[in-house]
């Protein structure tokens, strides 16, 4: 089983690439320009590994019904460390922001509407998604009270800050999206201390986000006691600190920081259960990760179009390869036959579902995600006029 599997995830990332090269001269065409162009090609390639990691808990799941990590340890560093390394990322990119405004005046207004548009749109899509699917696989039932089920909702719209509910007694509602969204929660808690945290760097935000942070980092405290997430957004913030070195830089484009990044990821996949099992493994990730901040392409791969085109569509891979999954073995294939695959044929059946995700993902970018980032300069100026025109009644 364990060579199948590596042997397929292997096989699924060419197909993904193949599919992703094509897509790229059409529903998504990286930028050749910008600061960061080995993080932009990371993210792809992390969304996939989620994706893979999911396959393979379907599979036990399948036969067992236990939703939970799966035994062969590659797979489980697949999932945990691609969700780290994203929080790194969001650590970094953000950090980065912050220590550039030092020099430059941070636009909070327009930092939160470019989150807001940047995150939103395809959620809600996605889980519109999941009340259909809910729907179709509930309708003909006795449905609960309009007013729970209107709650329930309610809840799921908001990024799984408050939870993920058992819609109108679906108990599998949770696995619909493989549960990918509880990281989006923890994203949206480092956007709201941004200008907290912008005090320690020395700038000076406007009071009323400064007031508003805290209150909501109160109730995150209330909500999330004692969690153990928070540490990535910090090494995502001490690659931030690294890269603005030149001599950090230069060290880490060389050829023996590859090397280094490729030995610590081989290393802590090997003699670590789990990313988080460990604080070693913990540092071993984390100077991997300020390597890759700090330019290494891994032998260029990162740098390559096609793995700029993968990571462009790496929120879209991370929302629906989740559906995808739930569809293909509930309604395509069925849950009976699915029992029966053997483990060939059902890494075969993930095989042929990667360029279906790829396409889907290429499309929900090009369709949703795209239209909605270029609306953030436009949507951030009406407001502002919107607040002008308030504060001058205010006056009147």
């Amino acid at each position: 089983m364990e060579i199948i599997s590596i042997s397929a995830a292997v096989v699924s990332l060419l197909v993904a690439l193949l599919v992703a090269r094509l897509l790229s001269n059409s529903l998504v065409t990286p930028s050749d320009h910008g600061r960061f162009l080995t993080i932009d090609g990371l993210r792809g390639y992390l969304a996939f590994f989620v994706f893979m990691t999911h396959s393979s808990i379907w599979y036990y799941y399948l036969h067992t019904g236990a939703w939970t990590i799966p035994p062969l340890q590659l797979f489980v560093h697949f999932g945990q460390g691609g969700v780290a390394l994203f929080f790194m990322i969001t650590g970094f990119l953000f950090f980065s922001k912050l220590l550039d405004g030092r020099d430059r005046k941070i636009d909070w207004l327009r930092l939160y509407v470019s989150r807001l548009l940047r995150l939103t749109p395809l959620y809600f899509f996605s889980v519109g998604l999941i009340f259909l699917i809910v729907w179709v696989m509930t309708r003909g039932r006795p449905i609960e009270p309009p007013s729970k089920v209107l709650l329930d909702v309610m809840t799921w719209l908001g990024f799984a800050i408050f939870g993920e509910p058992v819609l109108n007694g679906l108990e599998v509602t949770h696995l619909i999206n493989a549960g990918v969204t509880w990281s989006l929660a923890y994203e949206w808690f480092f956007y709201m201390a941004l200008p907290l945290i912008a005090l320690v760097v020395g700038l000076r935000p406007p009071i009323s986000y400064l007031v508003v942070s805290t209150l909501l980092l109160v109730a995150i405290a209330m909500y999330y006691p004692n969690d153990s997430y928070y540490w990535l957004f910090g090494s995502g913030m001490l690659a931030a600190l690294l890269a603005r070195f030149e001599q950090f830089r230069k060290f880490a484009t060389s050829k023996w920081a590859t090397f280094l990044v490729v030995a610590l990821v081989v290393y802590t996949v090997i003699h670590y259960s789990a990313l988080y099992s460990s604080t070693k493994a913990k540092v071993f990730m984390t100077i991997a990760f300020c390597l890759v901040a700090g330019g290494n392409s891994i032998f260029g791969v990162l740098k390559y179009r096609v793995s700029r085109a993968l990571g462009e569509m790496a929120y879209s891979m991370y929302l629906m390869h989740g559906i995808l999954l739930f569809v293909a073995f509930h309604f395509l294939i069925g849950l009976p036959a699915a029992k029966e695959l053997s483990p060939v044929q059902y890494w075969a059946v993930i095989v042929m579902l990667t360029p279906v995700l790829i396409v889907v993902c290429g499309m929900t970018f090009r369709f949703i995600e795209k239209p909605a980032m270029r609306r953030v300069g436009p949507l951030t100026e009406w407001l502002r006029v919107k607040k002008l025109n308030l504060l001058a009644g205010e006056k009147i």
